[in-house]
């Protein structure tokens, strides 16, 4: 597992009954497939615009497993889950560092996706190969 993402959940991230809304867990976990993408493909935004390929998450499943709590410390871990043809399916699990144990996890599946043609594309094999060291770490 990486870890690919650190944060806090500040006041202004909980409801009006002190626990962290979904929105930011959903905003915690995007933020870390964005350092996931980069660890692993070396993918940026800035990548995205230079070469017009992305990802484009078509499906999530979220597990909330314990509350969030204003000022609790967190950490989202990823793990690769399957790497398919145009798509990958990845694990982040968000750990709550203060109470010390599983908040949350996220299982997201991502197409490798064509900006101009708006349509998933095959993952080239320059891409797959670098998925092996992660793969291999994970197992």
């Amino acid at each position: 597992m990486t870890s690919v993402y650190k944060g806090v959940a500040h006041p202004w991230l909980c409801d009006v009954m002190g626990h962290m809304t979904t929105r930011h867990y959903v905003a915690m976990f995007d933020d870390a497939s964005y350092h996931f993408l980069f660890e692993v493909f070396g993918w940026s935004g800035e990548q995205a615009k230079k070469d017009r390929v992305g990802w484009a998450d078509v499906k999530h499943v979220i597990e909330y497993q314990a509350e969030v709590a204003e000022g609790d410390i967190l950490e989202v871990v990823a793990e690769f889950k399957k790497l398919g043809t145009k798509s990958t399916t990845i694990l982040y699990t968000m750990h709550n560092l203060s109470k010390s144990e599983v908040a949350s996890t996220l299982e997201s599946t991502s197409v490798l996706f064509d900006l101009e043609a708006r349509k998933a594309i095959t993952i080239p094999e320059e891409m797959r190969v670098k998925t092996l060291a992660f793969t291999a770490a994970d197992n």
